[in-house]
């Protein structure tokens, strides 16, 4: 009987060295930082694939994916790999680690990732083609833009610049932190936010094609409504530690005046050129039309220049905030400036007497903000 048992423990190994030939296939990329004393930052570029990143209490960034890392070392056969059907590039330098994917693949390949990072790094995520992208238990700072996808962060404290052409965004944030702004934008999707109770923001709630909803009491959310399509109302400028700083009001009021403007000189360049076609008729009324539309070219050209120098002086009148002064190692941590929204619907107002910037926008679909 025993020579029967032989065949089964031959099986056994065989299995047993199939799964261990597996997971050496699966071992993660691991990469620390320069200097884990200081937030590192994470930048993420992409083909297309879905992605994970965690937050945990690590000092290290652990990588794993199908794909296979890229490597100048040749491999057993003696054979160096110039080019993968997928593959992706993983250094740290400054604090600051890369993973490119887009790069190896041609900017096109596919492969999905799951990070794990630790809590307080920087993350900025570069999606060119698409994938759902998820985002938890961070407090650093994000900055995502995404081609086509769903956007989910969970437990997330820090600021974030978030941004999909098409696809939802789900965020729940776990704490508003002052000087930390939070703006999200999807050109075709819902964008659903939900906040603690008591937290304390300024909400800009815009969306083109959809209704704007909240649970927050009114004695909470206190808000109004504007729908206009022309210039908006340049609103009392903000400060920032003590500084002033241009709103977005005075930003989006300079571009509309110089729209305005523009469409005033071409609509009388227009009539213009149909009076001089008309004055080929050598009439009375031709040269009338061609004078009257000459003076209506002067009028909106003046208009452009009391426009231009308007908000000239609005810039002027608000000194920009001085630069901090750079680490000795850098964190490169994201831009956090808030997209300029424009159109549709916009609500505006405070919440529980008002605090870090929150704006969200949405072409098409609703906008939400929630209570935890």
């Amino acid at each position: 009987m025993k020579p029967r048992l032989y065949p089964s423990f031959l099986l056994a190994g065989l299995l047993a060295f199939s799964f261990a030939s597996a997971g050496a296939a699966e071992e993660p990329g691991i990469i620390k930082f320069s200097d884990p004393g200081k937030p590192g930052t994470v930048k993420i570029s992409l083909g297309r694939g879905e992605l994970q990143v965690t937050g945990a209490d690590t000092q290290e960034v652990t990588v794993k994916s199908e794909a296979k890392a890229a490597t100048s070392k040749p491999r057993k056969d003696g054979l160096r790999v110039l080019s993968a059907a997928s593959s992706y590039a993983l250094k740290e330098k400054d604090n600051v680690v890369t993973l490119d994917a887009a790069a190896h693949d041609g900017g096109q390949g596919s492969g999905d990732f799951k990070l794990t990072v630790p809590r307080n790094t920087n993350i900025v995520i570069q999606n060119a083609w698409g994938g759902d992208i998820a985002i938890t238990g961070l407090s650093g700072d994000l900055e995502i833009n995404c081609m086509h996808g769903e956007i989910k962060l969970d437990g997330v404290a820090g600021g974030a610049v978030v941004s999909t052409m098409n696809g939802e965004i789900r965020a729940n944030i776990r704490e508003l932190r002052e000087g930390k702004p939070l703006s999200f934008t999807s050109m075709n999707g819902e964008v659903v936010l939900r906040v603690p109770a008591d937290a304390k923001a300024n909400v800009r709630l815009r969306t083109q094609n959809g209704s704007v909803l909240t649970d927050f009491e009114e004695s909470a959310l206190v808000t109004k409504t504007e729908s206009s399509p022309g210039m908006p109302r340049i609103s009392k400028v903000s400060t920032l530690r003590g500084r002033q700083v241009i709103t977005t009001e005075v930003q989006d009021a300079i571009r509309e005046a110089a729209h305005a403007g523009a469409t005033a000189v071409k609509e009388a360049l227009e009539a213009v050129k149909e009076g001089l076609e008309a004055a080929k008729l050598d009439s009375d009324q031709a040269r009338q039309d061609l004078d009257k539309a000459k003076r209506d070219l002067e009028r909106a050209q003046r208009e452009v220049e009391r426009e231009r120098s308007r908000t000239s002086r609005a810039v002027e009148a608000t000194p920009a905030v001085p630069a901090a002064p750079k680490p000795a190692v850098a964190p490169m941590p994201p831009k956090l400036s808030i997209p300029t929204i424009s159109g549709g619907k916009l609500v505006t107002g405070t919440l529980n007497g008002g605090g870090p910037e929150i704006s969200v926008s949405t072409m098409n679909g609703d906008v939400v903000l929630r209570k935890q």
